[in-house]
């Protein structure tokens, strides 16, 4: 017999997909082999998310189908959030699944690994203490997910804000910082691999440092990654919080190019009603001038924000305020999420009063009117030049991202021919779309 093996499927944001890399990599330095077939594993994990309504059931669903097809000796365990915060309950509902492991205890993985291989044991094995923050970091297991030239670097894990939909203080516990050393030697190990591209993320990326005693820590981290990384062309932050987006922070970025213009801060609404019932900031004017600001410093920026419809107690006269406030900022991105019912959230007592239908209604309304906006956008940049990182060819085409585009929740650049994959090349635009641009290489002078 050769050495157990094992199989990883990680559903949910790229923070799961960290923790399923890291996962992997404590499995593989205890002896364990990485299988890419569910079917040929010794051991088959879900990194499961439960985020929201829809996420929950993907996971279940996901838990059910290995469950179903699981041959005699193979084992499933699930971990993640949804199992943070339901443990049994998944157990029940996804009949077949050998143990549970939570989101915060990520590091036990072996540990549990090995208690469901033990011989004789008959009942599913849960591990989900309650105690103690989302664990970071271990000796010489990566805090990072590479994906061809591009990389996500978690820094931060947990979130302290008190929103009132949301379920992840509850899942992650409060904000834990990495060390600012820790990430930097990930961050020169990740540009010596060649990867081109560093995609921050945290549950909140601008509180990065508070737990650390760092003002302004997200601003000092960025200096200090250029320095610490000098190949890496692309510094990307994702999910920054409203009223954390610092002067500092903005000059930094907008001083140094290798820190794309680009940035995702998802705002939630546009009412101030609609915000203190979500327990969320409700400065929209502050939001105008940040945007202001940050446009003026940097004039190519792409701003990515997320907004929920539906939420309890939301009138036709507030949704009409955000669709009114789309209309007048002019999102890059945009994503909209219908309200999700979150029980144990401060948002419980609510309810749920906005009718699924009326839900469905305001997110098209939504998303129809910034699907507008976009093709104006992406149409403005016919005939320029943007760099673009390729990532796959495919029927004569080549297919890649420009700095305006995080790894998969935004668009693409179709190129013609095919272009080297792993590589930043030039492309000037001749075509636009609601979400994607298409264009050629420049070819190269002489």
């Amino acid at each position: 017999m050769g050495r157990p093996r094992f199989h990883v499927v990680s559903l949910g944001c790229a923070k799961n997909t960290v923790d399923s890399e890291s996962m992997a990599a404590l499995l593989q330095a205890s002896g364990y082999g990485a299988s890419d077939d569910a079917r040929q594993a010794d051991v088959v994990i879900v990194n499961t998310c439960g985020f929201i309504g829809p996420a929950k059931e993907e996971s279940l669903r996901v838990l059910r189908e290995l469950a179903e097809a699981k041959r005699p000796g193979q084992l499933l365990l699930a971990a993640g959030c949804l199992t943070q915060r339901y443990g049994a309950e998944v157990v029940a509902q996804a009949p077949g699944v050998d143990g549970v492991l939570g989101t915060r205890r990520w590091a036990d993985v072996v540990e549990v690994v090995r208690e469901l291989r033990r011989e004789g044991r008959t009942a599913p094995v849960y591990h989900l203490p309650e105690a103690g923050p989302v664990m970071m970091d271990l000796p010489g297991i990566p805090r990072r997910a590479v994906q061809g030239a591009s990389a996500y670097l978690k820094i931060a894990d947990g979130c302290r804000r008190p929103c009132a939909f949301c379920a992840i203080p509850l899942i992650k516990g409060t904000a834990v910082s990495r060390t600012p050393a820790a990430i930097l030697e990930e961050a020169a190990a990740l540009g010596r691999q060649g990867v081109h591209e560093i995609n921050l993320i945290a549950q909140d990326t601008t509180d990065y440092g508070w737990d650390l005693g760092i003002k302004d820590g997200l601003a000092i981290l960025l200096t200090e990654m250029l320095q610490a990384a000098p190949t890496v062309e692309w510094f990307r932050l994702l999910y920054a919080y409203p009223g954390y987006v610092t002067p500092r922070l903005i000059d930094t970025m907008a001083s140094n190019p290798r820190l794309v213009p680009y940035l995702d801060m998802p705002l939630q609404h546009a009412h101030p009603d609609t915000l203190r019932r979500m327990r969320r900031p409700a400065n929209v004017d502050w939001v105008r001038r940040t945007i202001e600001t940050m446009r003026r410093a940097m004039p190519g920026l792409a701003l990515r924000t997320t907004f929920i419809v539906g939420y309890p107690g939301e009138s036709e006269a507030e949704f009409e305020t955000l669709l009114d406030f789309v209309n007048e900022i002019r999102f890059d991105r945009l994503g909209v999420f219908t309200f999700s019912f979150e029980p144990g959230t401060a948002s419980e007592p609510l309810g749920d009063p906005v009718p699924a239908r009326v839900k469905e209604e305001r997110r098209g309304r939504l998303m129809s009117a910034q699907q507008a906006i976009s093709l104006q956008k992406n149409q403005a940049f016919i005939g320029k030049t943007l760099p673009v990182l390729i990532e796959g060819q495919g029927d004569g085409l080549s297919l890649g991202r420009s700095y305006r585009d995080a790894p998969e929740i935004d668009g693409m650049v179709i190129v013609e021919g095919k272009a080297p994959v792993g590589a930043l090349v030039p492309v000037i635009i001749t075509g636009a779309m609601e979400y994607d641009l298409s264009g050629k290489v420049v070819p190269e002078a002489g």
